[in-house]
């Protein structure tokens, strides 16, 4: 909460939590090692009642909005919920937001237990996901019973670490359900899968989820093979030799730095052939230092590496194409994906699936790249929800707003 959402707020619990806000803000923080600790820990409790009452207004939100929709006879196809609200009040993606939906009316209505333990700061909201996790292929009952025997006594959660609370969770539940607990874990080998995501240091996280004997025994080769590498007197360490390993065999290579390069390249017109130290940005990846860039497309394989340069103007816009159709063309739709990267809605990095207009294509906003961005599946959908609209200024992700003014309070 921004000083001006402070002075805004003006119901009686929106005056209490600014006022909140003003004296925490207004501590004094000039104390000894002693009492640092102590405030430490009693504002770590104060965060954990904070996201109790957080989840008793999700779960009244959502309670409000259904009951207004029946009441409406809006159809059911067409009821969006308030995920995409709660995730623009907690500044969060979509996704974030309907998990915090989900686990906030999962704890207020059929887990008792957990959320009193909330209350009284000694469950968190992470703590407080992995049993609304854990328990999720349960009944209605079972979960209460799971809560109940878990949570009821407050002081048998001193000292249970995450990982312990999670697995205590998980016994109680295999044991009142085994079955629903099998298929659990069939449904979850369903969806396993391998996701790329950036990380520090121009480096990606390679990220599979796989069955639990898949895994191991991945792990296990890998090990393996580093193990003889090293014994055989390799240079490198164990963790290198892992990391090489799985490239190659996954690329077919005979080494991992002879992967073929394929790269969209956003940079101004003279950084690539010069020494320019501008930034360059990887489509799908991010920025990364220009001589970076240079390296990397100098050291990959020539016949099958590619690289398409995009050149900005001196505002860092892409060039703008124009068209009359209803839909993107190719090249346009490209420049588009390459020029947003990710989702255009505040706070949402997924990765684009759809191209929409802004201003929609039936108002008569026009097939351009000012008017175009790249949303992920869900905010398009959600972007149809009753009462939503789209505002864009520059044609940047970040400078595309979407409010619901029957909601949300204006800027």
């Amino acid at each position: 909460m921004y000083e001006g959402d402070v002075e805004a707020v003006g119901t009686a619990a929106g005056g209490a939590v600014a006022e909140l806000h003003r004296r925490l803000l207004g501590l004094d923080l000039d104390i000894s090692d002693a009492e640092r600790l102590e405030a430490i820990r009693q504002l770590a409790e104060l965060t954990n009642v904070v996201s109790a009452l957080q989840f008793q207004l999700i779960s009244d939100l959502d309670a409000s909005r259904r009951s207004q929709d029946e009441a409406a006879e809006v159809p059911r196809e067409e009821r969006r919920g308030v995920a995409h609200l709660v995730a623009w009040a907690r500044r969060e993606s979509p996704h974030a937001g309907q998990l915090a939906v989900g686990v906030a009316t999962a704890v207020v209505r059929e887990m008792p237990h957990t959320y009193a333990a909330m209350r009284a700061g000694i469950l968190s909201e992470y703590r407080a996901r992995l049993l609304v996790t854990e328990t999720a292929c349960l009944s209605v009952e079972n979960r209460a019973a799971v809560d109940e025997t878990v949570c009821a006594d407050r002081e048998g959660l001193e000292g249970v670490g995450s990982r312990r609370l999670a697995g205590w969770a998980r016994q109680v539940a295999y044991r009142l359900d085994p079955v629903s607990a099998v298929r659990r874990v069939a449904k979850a080998e369903s969806d396993r899968y391998v996701s790329l995501r950036p990380a520090p240091d121009c480096m990606t996280y390679l990220t599979a989820l796989l069955p639990v004997a898949q895994g191991v025994a991945c792990l296990a080769a890998l090990r393996t093979t580093a193990g003889s590498a090293i014994a055989a007197g390799d240079g490198r360490g164990a963790g290198q030799v892992m990391a090489d390993t799985l490239v190659m065999r996954l690329t077919g290579q005979e080494s991992a730095d002879a992967v073929p390069v394929g790269v969209h390249l956003v940079m101004p017109a003279d950084t690539f052939f010069s020494r320019d130290r501008e930034p360059v940005r990887i489509v799908g990846h991010g920025p990364i230092p220009a001589a970076l860039a240079r390296a990397l497309v100098t050291a990959a394989p020539a016949v099958r590496s590619w690289v398409r340069r995009l050149y900005a103007d001196a505002a860092g816009h892409l060039v703008s194409a124009d068209s009359r159709a209803r839909f993107f063309p190719a090249g346009l739709a490209e420049l588009i994906r390459i020029r947003d990267d990710t989702c255009s809605t505040p706070w949402c990095d997924a990765p684009i699936r759809h191209l929409d207009h802004v201003q929609p294509w039936a108002e008569g906003g026009p097939t351009t790249l000012e008017n175009g961005q790249g949303l992920c599946e869900r905010c398009n959908h959600d972007r149809q929800a009753r009462g939503w609209e789209t505002r864009s200024g520059p044609p940047t992700p970040a400078s595309t707003e979407i409010r619901d003014p029957e909601w949300v309070p204006a800027a």
